[in-house]
């Protein structure tokens, strides 16, 4: 467990998981007014929260799989970085995939939230690199199942 500062500017809960195993947090929709988003259209949609993250941490943000599944509404970048350093408003960015309109409502369940560790890399500028069983094979190149 990781204790993370939160602001919560919205009318909502504070993000939460849903289930005692779950590894995302459900976001929630701070928009005033309903947006709506025709086929293909996308938008920014606040969530009133901000974030400070320690170092070697970040929030993924991605799809919630009811949404996508249901109503073919999805993430544009997914997943989605919150970096450590990033202190504005979490805003999650929609698209909708389906062929019918779809209304954001203020407090629905639009995306989640995973905290990730990572690294940082380092380049090590080299002439060769060492050999290995795949090799420059590319894409599929490892078989079907």
């Amino acid at each position: 467990m990781i204790d993370i500062k939160i602001i919560n500017t919205s009318s909502h809960d504070l993000p939460s998981y849903q289930t005692a195993l779950s590894a995302g947090m459900d976001l929630r929709a701070n928009n005033p007014e309903p947006i709506e988003l025709g086929p293909l259209e996308r938008a920014i949609i606040p969530t009133g929260i901000f974030i400070e993250l320690p170092s070697g941490y970040e929030a993924q943000i991605r799809p919630r799989s009811g949404l996508a599944a249901k109503k073919g509404v999805s993430l544009v970048n997914s997943p989605g970085t919150i970096d450590a350093d990033y202190r504005g408003e979490i805003g999650v960015i929609l698209i909708n995939l389906s062929n019918d309109p779809f209304t954001v409502e203020r407090g629905e369940r639009i995306a989640q939230m995973v905290i990730a560790k990572h690294e940082q890399a380092r380049w090590i500028e080299v002439d060769q690199l060492e050999e290995s069983e795949r090799g420059e094979k590319g894409f599929g190149s490892t078989g079907v199942r």
